[in-house]
Order: C-alpha cells, then sequence, then structure tokens
C-alpha cells in the first residue's frame, strides 16, 4: 500500500497537474481532490489520507482553517502546505495550525515527492524562506533560551536534539534506547516547558539557539 495523499487545491489545472505527476510514483495513490477548505475536512474525516497537500488561498474556508479544523480531530494528520506565499503572515499562522511541512509551489515535482515521502517518515519539511520567517519569529533573546533550556532534563536535551535533525519517535526510540512511549512523554514535556506548540517549532528552537546546526 503507497502513501495516500489528500489534494486540496481550488484551480482544478494545479489539482489536475499535482494527481498527474504524483500518480507517476509507484508509492502514491491519490485518495481524493477537495476544490475548498471545507471539502478538505471533510474528506480528511472520510478518507483518512497519510498526508494532505493544502494550497492556502481557497474559498469556502482557506487552508489554515482547515488546518487547524483537521488538526482538531486527527492530531496525528501530517498536512504540507503547498502555496505560493512564504511571507510570515502566512507560515507562521499556517504552523501555529498545526501544519508539519510548508512548500512552495515553485518546488521542482521530485522534490516534493521526496519533501512527501520524508514527511511521511517523520521529518520536518519546510522551505528556506519558511525557515527563516520562523527563526526570526522564535527569535526571542538568548537569555531566555538559556533559562528554558536550563529547565530540560539531560535526556529531554537529547531527544530535542534528535528532534531537531529531523527524526521520527520510532528513530528516537531506536537512537536513545527507549521506548516510544517514553519519547512521546519526554517531547510533550520539551514543548510544555519551551513554551512551543509542536515539534516543528521544537526543532527550529533548537536550531536557532545553537543545539544543532541547520
Amino acid at each position: 500500500m503507497g502513501i495516500r495523499i489528500l489534494i486540496a487545491d481550488d484551480h482544478n489545472i494545479v489539482r489536475r497537474g499535482l494527481a498527474f505527476f504524483l500518480k507517476t510514483q509507484e508509492d502514491f495513490e491519490i485518495a481524493g481532490e477537495a476544490k475548498n477548505g471545507q471539502e478538505a475536512v471533510a474528506m480528511a474525516a472520510e478518507l483518512n489520507p497519510d498526508i494532505i497537500l493544502m494550497d492556502l488561498d481557497m474559498p469556502v474556508m482557506d487552508g489554515i482553517s482547515a488546518t487547524e479544523k483537521i488538526k482538531e480531530s486527527q492530531p496525528e494528520m501530517k498536512i504540507m502546505i503547498l502555496t505560493s506565499f512564504s511571507d510570515q503572515n502566512h507560515v507562521i499562522p499556517a504552523i501555529e495550525a498545526g501544519a508539519t511541512g510548508y512548500q512552495l509551489k515553485d518546488i521542482e515535482p521530485d522534490e516534493l515527492a521526496a519533501s512527501i515521502r520524508r514527511l511521511c517518515a517523520g521529518e520536518n519539511q519546510l522551505h528556506p524562506k519558511a525557515t527563516s520567517q520562523l527563526l526570526s519569529q522564535l527569535s526571542g533573546s538568548k537569555r531566555d533560551a538559556r533559562k528554558l533550556l536550563s529547565e530540560l532534563t539531560k535526556r529531554e536535551m537529547e531527544v530535542l536534539k534528535e528532534i531537531a535533525s529531523g527524526k521520527s519517535n520510532k528513530e528516537i526510540s531506536s537512537s536513545l534506547f527507549i521506548t516510544e512511549k517514553t519519547v512521546k512523554t519526554h517531547v510533550s514535556s520539551i514543548l510544555a516547558k519551551l513554551e512551543l506548540a509542536d515539534r516543528t517549532q521544537a526543532a527550529l528552537y533548537a536550531v536557532k539557539n545553537g543545539l544543532v546546526s541547520e
């Protein structure tokens, strides 16, 4: 069974083009196509795809609202924003809504396919322009960062570094010789202590504060 993808975009030609290309990949399957955010929410619940490619600027319901609604009922759902916007007014609300990836529509088709695979494997997939917007948003003073980081245990710090390198819970579990359940507990604790919304923000926070190199 391949990676099941739901495409949400209000432009027929974009949806058709994406579907046509993705179908050429042996490990991809198109689960459905939505013309707006409202359809995406309904189809996500009905079809339970592995990943959703979500446009931002859509009628009836925009991509950010749709992402938020989907993540409320299906928190594990992977959503990659695929848009033309790379400014902070779009990037930051999308990540805060729960998007696990952010790519621009000028991405090379093969790179898009690779990003989808990496995202489904548990890695963070953010376009460099999106990353720079988030890093500037998370730039808080180094002093505050040091104070927050000092509250992490040694094991939590190890988990944070693993998250920052794009590893999934399963990979972190294997790397640190702990159970996946323990990894999830550490991740929840890290997010609470650093006052962050999700592991994507945690990864960027770690990079910004010099725990790992970009």
